[in-house]
């Protein structure tokens, strides 16, 4: 099977880190395309970054049905950007990271919390925590000072930084795991979690192996209604080539 994470904005350092993580942990009959979209911001790190990531990153979902052979996606920002809009393009399961990181640490903990970057994301976090239904499941958000690129560009700082606040998680928050809240942070996730002393869990990690269940169990996107193809439309200006 072909899985193809979608690192979501335009830092191509990250997808051959990405790729090499998520193959220590797939089958070796598994294969793992990683790319970014040619548009969109350099990081996601606000509501505006984020929503200007989504345009690329559909293209990249077009591109792997239609010239890839893609069976599944990831996209690889703990935003989970476009991600409803992305299962609409597609019938082949599409899964965000931190919808598969929140799920499974509530599988394997009572509790958990999420360590992210920077403060601003910390709404963006909880808007997810709330989306995806782990009110009672997360302890916390808990952020740090950290740029996504810091942590390609610093990784030995940052896993002291991230470690220090899951620390803090598990002290004063009573998390029984640990969330990472970027996908930055999944080449490190082992070095986190012998510093944390609990459960860590990366959602690039967890959200290829989810594929790989989905691909083996021949589970599809339904198209009976929410995410059924977009309506024909035209689209104008830049967007003229996402119409229908």
């Amino acid at each position: 099977m072909k899985i193809k994470i979608i690192n979501p904005n335009t830092s191509s350092a990250l997808n051959e880190e990405l790729r090499r993580e998520a193959l220590k942990v797939v089958r070796p009959s598994t294969e793992i395309i990683a790319a970014s979209p040619e548009m969109g911001p350099s990081s996601i790190e606000s509501f505006y970054d984020e929503y200007l990531s989504i345009p690329g990153l559909f293209k990249e979902i077009r591109k792997g049905d239609a010239e890839e052979g893609a069976d599944a996606y990831v996209i690889a920002c703990f935003g989970d950007p476009g991600l409803l809009g992305a299962r609409e393009l597609t019938s082949a399961p599409v899964l965000g990271i931190a919808e598969a990181a929140m799920t499974m640490a509530s599988m394997i903990a009572a509790t958990f919390s999420i360590v992210t970057t920077l403060p601003r994301t910390r709404l963006m976090s909880e808007h997810l925590v709330q989306h995806y239904g782990m009110r009672e499941k997360c302890r916390s958000v808990r952020t740090t000072s950290l740029h996504v690129l810091d942590v390609l560009a610093d990784p030995d700082a940052s896993v002291r930084q991230i470690a220090e606040e899951c620390r803090k998680a598990v002290e004063e928050d009573r998390a029984e795991a640990i969330v990472l809240g970027c996908a930055a942070m999944a080449a490190h996730k082992a070095r986190i979690e012998r510093l944390a002393g609990v459960p860590v869990v990366d959602g690039v990690l967890a959200a290829v192996k989810y594929c790989e269940a989905l691909v083996d169990l021949g589970a599809k996107t339904s198209k009976s209604l929410t995410f059924a193809e977009p309506e024909k439309k035209t689209y104008t200006g830049m967007l003229r080539s996402f119409g229908r």
